[in-house]
């Protein structure tokens, strides 16, 4: 979907920052405006040391049949259309402002329904996870639970696509090489979020993760997803799971109605972009 975008951004820019296990995010609320910042803007506001920083940016403009849409940048300026812990952390914002306990999100995804899970936690349905090689999507017809590459990875899409290896030990890889050598693998000719997940019991793993576009993260709503859906694909774990990542835990249930994610969020600060 095409989205009307406010090029060189000079004009002083409200934003709020926001987290949800350490992954971290500028929002910006422009369902008055329904203006987005231009790619150079959002790069320029992601810079942890000249700007905010962040591991993803999500911008909410109104919403057509939802509460509201979300459009989600990665922190070099390139659009992605799915951002969980993001989609949760503002899920919580809208439902503190409107006093509502459930709402609908679109995303150029798909519609997302959230709800408070309670205890302040936040639950959202990120959809059906995309199993097919051209829907993910792969650059040519393979078996997406045996990619040829060596590790054997599983593909999968989540409204982005990924890459999902299992070892024994996630601490044992170097994953600041590993991870950009394989978001770039031809294979994914839209890049790829790459995971390493190491299997504790049918319903508990350890997750570290490669974002495309970002680099590494201490949390992932879509690649804790993802790696549920391909541990649960190889029958090594169950549905329901506990992902245990860098900066916290979150709760992954593949329902028959789409993969749903649980966890907590914060909204840390706000402030004024005057780039």
């Amino acid at each position: 979907m095409e989205h009307q975008q406010n090029p060189g951004q000079s004009v002083p820019l409200p934003f709020m920052k926001m987290h949800g296990l350490g992954n971290d995010f500028v929002v910006i609320d422009s369902r008055r405006s329904g203006a987005l910042p231009d790619a150079a803007t959002v790069a320029a506001i992601a810079d942890r040391h000249r700007g905010v920083g962040f591991d993803q940016m999500a911008v909410i403009l109104p919403g057509e049949n939802a509460d509201a849409r979300l459009v989600f940048f990665n922190a070099d300026g390139s659009v992605s259309a799915a951002c969980g812990n993001a989609t949760r952390c503002v899920a919580r914002f809208l439902m503190d402002e409107s006093g509502a306990s459930a709402l609908r999100l679109a995303t150029d995804h798909a519609v997302l329904a959230a709800e408070d899970a309670g205890d302040r936690l936040t639950r959202v349905n990120m959809g059906a996870p995309v199993l097919g090689w051209a829907g993910i999507p792969l650059a040519e017809d393979v078996d997406t639970l045996h990619l040829p590459i060596p590790g054997d990875p599983v593909a999968t899409g989540m409204g982005n696509p990924h890459m999902t290896f299992f070892v024994p030990d996630v601490a044992a890889v170097d994953l600041e090489r590993f991870g950009p050598a394989h978001e770039h693998h031809p294979l994914y000719p839209q890049r790829t979020n790459v995971e390493l997940v190491q299997v504790v019991s049918p319903d508990e793993i350890v997750l570290r993760i490669w974002e495309r576009g970002t680099g590494i993260t201490l949390a992932s709503g879509s690649c804790s997803c993802a790696a549920v859906v391909a541990a649960a694909r190889r029958g090594l774990t169950g549905r329901r799971v506990k992902v245990n990542v860098p900066g916290g835990q979150l709760e992954i249930d593949w329902r028959e109605d789409g993969v749903w994610m649980t966890g907590p969020t914060a909204h840390v600060f706000d402030g004024v972009w005057r780039g």
